[in-house]
């Protein structure tokens, strides 16, 4: 099976099995910008340096989300602030990663009554191995199991920033989790180690702002 687009995986990881999101909104969805930056990033479509992005290669990229911050990287000035552009993915990345898991059979959508009257929509997991497959190189990476690919890192690091480490359901300390997670996206490469360090940013002035 291929794998899924980066951000995809991250979404599996930042949800439980009945459809609801692990931490709050505003945080994962700059996770999952910042995810998706990444893989174009790693898949040699943006070049990254000095905090900003610049077009290298043309789409299509095999993700219609990563297409389209691609296209809004490659208009007007060539060089646009990283933090910019991943404020502007953020915007319904949710709903829209949440769609192509559904189109692709990996969420199913489950409409039940709450006490019998209230009509609710849940988005769940068609099959749990979708989920561990996700997880599955981070916890292998972290256990010295298997050496991390770029990608790989680059997850590690996210799962880090959005403090999604529990998910992992490795038996370590919180403390020393997290610290493992963050070295393995440090050693990724400076791209992703800087990129991770953008969107962990993001994400503590999106908790600021969240708490005024």
């Amino acid at each position: 099976m291929n794998r899924l687009p980066l951000h995809q995986d991250l979404y599996l990881i930042a949800h439980d099995q009945a459809g609801k999101p692990l931490i709050h909104q505003s945080s994962l969805a700059l996770g999952l910008a910042g995810a998706v930056l990444l893989d174009l990033a790693l898949g040699g479509y943006v070049a990254v340096a000095g905090g900003q992005g610049a077009v290298t290669r043309l789409p299509p990229t095999g993700d219609a989300i990563g297409d389209d911050l691609l296209s809004d990287v490659a208009r007007g000035n060539p060089h646009k602030s990283v933090t910019s552009l991943i404020k502007k993915a953020a915007d319904g990345i949710h709903e829209r990663t949440r769609a192509a898991l559904l189109a692709s059979g990996v969420l199913v959508r489950v409409s039940k009554r709450r006490l019998g009257m209230l009509p609710y929509t849940r988005y769940q997991l068609a099959d749990i191995a979708s989920v561990v497959r996700a997880s599955s190189g981070v916890r292998s990476a972290v256990e010295g199991w298997k050496p991390p690919d770029a990608r790989c890192a680059a997850l590690c690091g996210l799962v880090a920033v959005l403090r999604l480490e529990e998910e992992l359901y490795l038996d370590l300390p919180a403390a020393r989790l997290l610290a493992r997670l963050r070295e393995i996206a440090s050693a990724g490469s400076p791209v992703i180690d800087g990129l991770v360090a953008d969107v962990d940013t993001l994400v503590a002035e999106a908790a600021v702002a969240v708490y005024r």
